[in-house]
């Protein structure tokens, strides 16, 4: 089978989006590239029934090369995040390129993508996306369009919100981009509490570049 280890890590990567209430049923999508091939979620398959067989491989052009089910209508999306992002380190900040995507509709930053253009400089966790959030302009799903407006509001940014349809994260590898999903989902839920209670203080660009250059070194493994 191929790209055997990459399926796997997808068919866990979403049941821990289910369990953790950020996929519900069979929406939203993942994916990861490896060399020329991508990796994706087929469509329309719960997620507690999805095995690795059912992921689906394709070729950045969108040829399917072991793909026994449809793709995710978001294909699109994925090969053209790919396409614009993905070795170049412009969609992820400092470091290697895009080379996984997570695409949730998560109650909290759905909500927070039909109030505006930006999820603002709430909380300094905004800096592990590169800034400010941006909300990508509203695209019927599936389209070329769709994929387009995420394009431009990922540039320099690990995360983005599809303007009324949810959240997409990006990193270097699935367990990036998975724990982005996870970050940004908090980071929405306390910007809707804090706007719903008063008008919630910003952080300046300034604070966000110095605990950017602080999360750059963060982290280490037992």
């Amino acid at each position: 089978m191929l790209l055997e280890r990459e399926r796997e890590e997808i068919v866990r990567a979403c049941r821990k989006l289910s369990a953790a209430g950020l996929m519900v049923g069979t929406a939203g999508n993942v994916s990861v590239l490896a060399g020329d091939l991508v990796a994706v979620t087929p469509s329309g398959v719960d997620y507690a029934e999805l095995a690795a067989r059912d992921v689906g491989v394709h070729r950045l052009d969108g040829t399917p090369v072991e793909a026994p089910l449809a793709p995710t209508s978001e294909l699109p999306l994925h090969l053209a995040v790919y396409g614009a992002y993905a070795g170049t380190g412009a969609g992820t900040g400092a470091g290697p390129g895009t080379a996984a995507i997570v695409h949730t509709h998560s109650v909290a930053a759905t909500a927070v993508a039909t109030l505006g253009d930006e999820l603002p400089p709430i909380h300094y966790y905004v800096a592990m996306f590169g800034g400010t959030v941006r909300v990508a302009p509203y695209a019927t799903y599936g389209t070329d369009e769709l994929a387009s407006n995420a394009v431009q509001a990922l540039r320099g940014r690990t995360a983005c919100l599809l303007g009324s349809h949810g959240a997409v994260t990006t990193g270097q590898d699935l367990k990036t981009a998975y724990d982005r999903s996870v970050y940004l989902e908090w980071v929405c839920d306390v910007y809707l509490r804090a706007a719903a209670a008063g008008t919630p203080r910003l952080l300046s660009p300034g604070e966000i570049e110095a605990v950017a250059a602080k999360l750059a070194s963060y982290g280490q493994r037992p």
